[in-house]
């Protein structure tokens, strides 16, 4: 796995910058990023949306897509990050929203993370590649929230390439 260091300066080599849109790692994506000297050459937007109204006002996810997915789902992850890029120009949108406490009101498991990637290209026109995936990580809320931060980081490069692949 890479850690914030490797995925900053990967970003750094390729001229590329990165928008988050957190809830449950409630701004520690762009927080491990930031632990990077010169990291503000790749690190554009962080956004933390926490409630699900701020993720209606400030990111414009649908309250029927919260309604129909609930709020940890990757049709939610992907509306973040869809958000969070079309407020910023940022090449790459990271998005998280998870459970890390026990007793989510809707059932879903302790340590359930769902993420989104979304890769402008460079060099293309075309539209952006979007990416969703759900892990469950073990341990207390903080080293949930912590590896969640670190697994949507780690991720970067290998949506680049598959971004880059599919076109």
């Amino acid at each position: 796995m890479h850690d914030a260091h490797e995925v900053a300066h990967f970003l750094m080599r390729r001229g590329m910058t990165l928008a988050t849109a957190e809830s449950c790692t409630a701004g520690l994506i762009a927080s491990k990023l930031a632990e990077v000297p010169g990291c503000g050459s790749c690190l554009r937007l962080a956004i933390v949306t926490y409630a699900p109204e701020a993720k209606i006002d400030v990111l414009g996810v649908a309250p029927a897509l919260i309604e129909r997915h609930g709020l940890t789902s990757e049709a939610v992850s992907l509306a973040m990050a869809r958000g969070v890029l079309n407020i910023s120009d940022a090449s790459i949108a990271v998005a998280n929203t998870g459970v890390a406490d026990e007793g989510a009101d809707d059932g879903t498991p302790m340590g359930t993370q769902c993420f989104a990637w979304i890769v402008r290209v460079p060099g293309r026109g075309q539209e952006p590649a979007a990416f969703s995936e759900t892990k469950r990580f073990q341990g207390k809320r903080n080293e949930i929230r912590d590896a969640a931060a670190e697994w949507a980081l780690a991720r970067i490069p290998h949506y680049l390439a598959m971004a880059r692949g599919s076109t």
